[in-house]
């Protein structure tokens, strides 16, 4: 099992920056892979950018690349986003699960989300 706790979402002018936080727990932590998702108003939840139980292995959508990073530190995951644009306006999810992959099916385990908005 894993419980997921996101945090750090809030109102910002397009160009700025944002970190979110993902805290992570349960019996599954160690081994799990950790994934950013997001879902704007009327569209699919997608998958933005993943990384593995060491910290080593990293996947980004094409969307974001060169922008977010993503890391990790033990339980915690973090996702960097700098040049914000308004269509990265979305809810913003963190999930877990033990396969690498940005496809936001494939998790089972999930927070409830932190929402994120980019307008001046």
């Amino acid at each position: 099992q894993l419980e997921l706790v996101e945090s750090g979402g809030g109102l910002v002018q397009p160009g700025g920056s944002l970190r979110l936080s993902c805290a992570a727990s349960g019996s599954l932590v160690d081994l799990a892979v950790i994934g950013w998702f997001r879902q704007a108003p009327g569209k699919k939840r997608v998958g933005i950018s993943t990384i593995d139980s060491t910290g080593r292995s990293t996947e980004y959508a094409d969307s974001v690349k060169g922008r977010f990073t993503i890391s990790r530190d033990k339980n915690t995951v973090f996702l960097q986003m700098n040049s914000l644009k308004p269509e990265d306006t979305a809810v913003y999810f963190c999930a877990g699960d033990l396969i690498e992959t940005l496809n936001p099916n494939i998790f089972r385990f999930w927070g409830r989300g932190t929402q994120v908005t980019v307008s001046s």
